[in-house]
């Protein structure tokens, strides 16, 4: 099978680009320089160049606070950018692949959001993202929408990175308590990606490690499991961080639809953490430029 991924180069992209050649498909990359997902007429020339079977759209604006200060750059990437690639798969009846995130939902509901919950942004990143999905689902004749959250990957920055570079620092981290999710490895959720393409599945599936946690509790994960016990972790309100962003409160999502339709189950995110850990060398983690908790 031909496959494009477009945002090839970023954590999430990086881990769709090993698995699917892995497993024996063709995979072009396109990221930025390569294509404008802004102009319809660059979308349209990187899918005729590439003749795939399968665009799979891994980019995104996903800095949440800088969207709030940057709306027109925000929309232009996330949701007329998805209108553009979509109408250019429709274009060359090319199947595409999207993906979406739980900041779609205003976080009041107080149990895993299903597949047919409706979106209520609380922040322009989330509006963003609905109105790219909406743009999906309108212009698109075959798509899979994946809703994912909290990523963290081999590639790029991440929470993870974080909290270890700044238990580097400080032996004390102040880290969010009041929201919640569930915490999700780009490597899971590359081979949850693979599953529903080989399936042939259509429309939209929440796809997340299982479990949930806040912030405060991961980050309490990441030290533990990196035997890092000699730094403390104190509770601490997202009021007191001052964001421009307002974020949801509980955000987690239910798989159950991809547990019934694929058969599979997504691992704990524990278990995942700890596979993560393994894989990637902890001084490498430990990088003096990584962003604050």
């Amino acid at each position: 099978m031909k496959i494009l991924i477009i945002g090839h180069k970023g954590m999430l992209g990086s881990d769709l680009v090993l698995r699917l050649a892995a497993s024996g498909h063709v995979v072009s990359g396109k990221d930025v320089g390569d294509v404008d997902i802004t102009s319809p007429a660059s979308c349209r020339a990187a899918i005729a160049e590439c003749d795939p079977e399968i665009v799979i759209n891994a980019a995104a604006y996903t800095d949440v606070d800088a969207c709030e200060a940057n709306p027109d750059l925000c929309f232009a990437v996330n949701a007329e950018g998805v209108r553009h690639v979509a109408m250019a798969c429709r274009e060359y009846r090319v199947k595409l692949v999207h993906f979406s995130t739980d900041y779609i939902f205003d976080g009041t509901k107080g149990q895993p959001y299903v597949e047919e919950d409706p979106g209520r942004p609380l922040n322009v990143y989330g509006a963003s993202k609905l109105a790219g999905e909406r743009y999906l689902i309108d212009l698109a004749p075959d798509f899979l929408l994946i809703r994912t959250a909290w990523l963290y990957g081999r590639h790029g920055k991440n929470f993870v990175r974080t909290i270890l570079a700044a238990a580097r620092r400080r032996p004390t981290l102040d880290v969010v308590d009041d929201q919640v999710g569930s915490p999700t490895y780009t490597v899971d959720l590359a081979a949850a990606v693979e599953r529903l393409i080989f399936e042939d599945r259509h429309g939209v599936f929440h796809v997340t490690n299982r479990g949930q946690a806040s912030w405060f509790d991961f980050a309490k994960t990441i030290l533990a499991h990196a035997g890092l016990t000699d730094v403390a972790v104190r509770p601490l309100a997202s009021t007191r961080l001052g964001r421009p962003a307002r974020r949801p409160s509980y955000s987690v999502m239910s798989n159950r639809k991809f547990l019934q339709t694929t058969g599979r189950t997504m691992r704990f995110w524990q278990i995942a953490l700890q596979d993560y850990l393994s894989s990637v060398s902890i001084l490498e983690q430990w990088s003096p430029s990584a962003e604050k908790p």
